[in-house]
């Protein structure tokens, strides 16, 4: 197959990977309503014999002082909880109070490339677009607190900043019940750690034994997420993961939230996230916690639809005069894979959700590895993608030598094809055997032309995925007009320059092709091809003009190697 088949090869398979990113497309419709999300929860015991399993208490759901459309309400509610705190690391601003963090912002990360542009926030409370970490406990045997209220701050400063010079942050709150229970409850900031320790102590100076359960959750308003080929956020996953030893990684996206049911899943150690596109909020109990993991879909103020995933436990149960301590982190942030591995979680470098398909998943964290091995190198995403097509293209030498050797022989022998076309007129059967017969006796490959562009497309979705993951690359420029490769290019430079190496490599390309019709349709692939290219990420087509470009240099130097200029066909007589 010569290399102007290649082009149609390639363009169905485009085609056929377009077509089916908008069929799989994130839906922004609301996950439906689901009755029963405020019953009480059942509770397997934990491990400990002593603590019987939870039946009877109800865990609260939905912050209704926050979400609520009532402004009286909203009043009262708000006098009973806890002033919030603000806090500054290098790394993270955040809102909390002692149940919840009620606000995350990343000043690292604006959220456009516009000068002055607020950073991203991940957690929030105002309704539309509200997202919240919360914890809380439930108990059998007394008063426990909520993430609603209980908690207050130990510390009387309403701002607290990482000090330089110091490497953690850590800040209190207490809780204490009637019967001489207390819980401490601190949250731990480390400098340059998007991941929060939150650990509870339980101290009981009563007389009577306490039991319960801590509670862990991910509260948000699913995100109306816009569509279309020029938003690459829109087919980036977004909704709740979990990881369990035994199940390994498992998601469920927003638009069919409780399609499957509500979970309930007995769960020693994993985690539990809410996924978007580059970043995640995630809780981390520790590795040998036993618990519950469910997800819920309540209303909130308005009616408005909500989605929760919790992890409920471990439990403890505190004799008179003793203590008990329950630990977990909290993620908010980037999907940075050197970090996120870093915190030696099983599993916790799927939140950076590549692909669905373990396979292509591998191979996009394979790429993303070359790729951040080559930016230490050249300090520039964009020559990274450069340097990534340098290596695939020593890779595959061997392939598209053999390629391009055999187009170098089929463009001496077009001459003799066009004879055949002569010959045979519009007897097409004859033409084409007369053809094969003719690649037989020169040793000519016509299929190879497929085989580098077959291996290829597996490397160019896995790139695709790779982009559009990437916190990394996020607003990343390259060199001049592109300022964000993850963004299609703003003036279309990129794709017109594939166009131009398209139509320069099909000049250099024979084309046996009998049909004017089909001719003619090849003539006009290059810019076909050009323009479905400009909806694409700017770093993946600079991945593709590099591609073509360097093929073009090498398919020119064969053609010198190895092929020879055609000489006209003889005339008769």
């Amino acid at each position: 197959m010569n290399q102007t088949r290649t082009f149609l090869i390639f363009a169905w398979l485009a085609v056929a990977t377009l077509l089916f990113l908008a069929w799989t497309q994130e839906r922004a419709a609301p996950p439906p309503a689901t009755p029963g999300t405020t019953a009480p929860v059942a509770v397997v015991d934990s491990g400990d014999s002593t603590v019987p399993a939870i039946a009877s208490a109800p865990l609260p759901q939905t912050p209704t002082a926050r979400m609520t459309a009532a402004p009286a309400a909203a009043a009262t509610e708000s006098a009973q909880q806890a002033p919030a705190i603000t806090v500054v690391t290098d790394v993270l601003q955040v809102r909390l109070d002692g149940g919840a963090i009620r606000q995350a912002d990343l000043p690292g990360y604006p959220q456009t490339t516009a000068p002055g542009s607020a950073p991203m926030r991940l957690f929030a409370e105002d309704p539309a677009h509200f997202f919240q970490a919360q914890s809380g406990w439930v108990s059998s045997s007394g008063p426990a607190p909520s993430h609603e209220a209980g908690f207050i701050p130990v510390l009387a400063a309403r701002t607290l900043r990482l000090a330089a010079g110091a490497d953690t942050l850590e800040v209190p709150f207490l809780w204490q019940g009637p019967d001489g229970v207390s819980i401490r409850r601190s949250y731990v900031f480390t400098r340059g750690d998007y991941a929060v320790q939150v650990r509870d102590e339980v101290v009981n100076a009563g007389s009577r034994p306490w039991q319960g359960h801590i509670y862990r959750q991910l509260l948000r308003v699913p995100p109306v997420v816009k569509t279309g080929f020029t938003r690459p956020e829109s087919y980036s996953f977004h909704g709740a993961a979990w990881f369990t030893p035994q199940d390994k990684f498992e998601k469920r996206k927003f638009a069919d939230y409780l399609e499957d049911g509500p979970l309930d899943k007995q769960v020693t150690g994993g985690w539990i996230a809410m996924l978007q596109h580059h970043f995640f909020a995630a809780w981390i109990p520790g590795a040998e916690d036993a618990s519950v993991f469910s997800l819920a879909a309540p209303r909130g103020a308005g009616e408005r639809q909500l989605a929760l995933i919790r992890e409920l436990g471990p439990g403890v149960a505190v004799a008179p005069g003793a203590r008990a301590v329950t630990s977990a982190r909290l993620w908010v942030g980037p999907k940075l894979v050197k970090r996120i591995e870093a915190q030696q979680v099983p599993g916790l470098e799927r939140a950076v959700d590549f692909s669905s398909y373990s396979v292509m998943a591998w191979l996009a964290g394979l790429l993303f590895a070359v790729l951040a091995f080559l930016h230490g190198i050249f300090g520039n995403w964009g020559w990274a993608i450069v340097g990534l097509v340098l290596v695939i293209k020593l890779l595959m030498y061997p392939l598209s030598a053999a390629q391009y050797k055999s187009a170098a022989k089929m463009r001496r022998f077009q001459p003799r094809i066009e004879q055949l076309k002569e010959r045979y007129g519009d007897d097409k059967q004859k033409f084409q055997l007369a053809m094969m017969e003719l690649y037989k006796k020169e040793k000519i490959n016509p299929v190879g032309g497929c085989l580098p562009v077959l291996v290829q497309m597996p490397v160019f979705l896995a790139l695709y995925w790779t982009l559009l993951e990437s916190v990394e690359l996020r607003q990343a420029p390259w060199i001049g007009w592109i300022h964000n490769l993850t963004a299609p290019d703003p003036y279309f430079i990129l794709p017109a320059i594939n166009i131009a190496v398209m139509w320069a490599t099909q000049k250099l390309t024979p084309t046996p092709i009998a049909d004017p019709m089909q001719r003619k349709m090849m003539q006009y692939m290059p810019v076909a091809m050009g323009v479905m290219f400009a909806f694409f990420p700017a770093g993946l087509v600079l991945y593709w003009v590099t591609n073509g470009s360097l093929g073009l240099l090498q398919q020119w130097w064969m053609l010198r190697k190895y092929g020879e200029a055609p000489a006209k066909p003889a005339k008769a007589g």
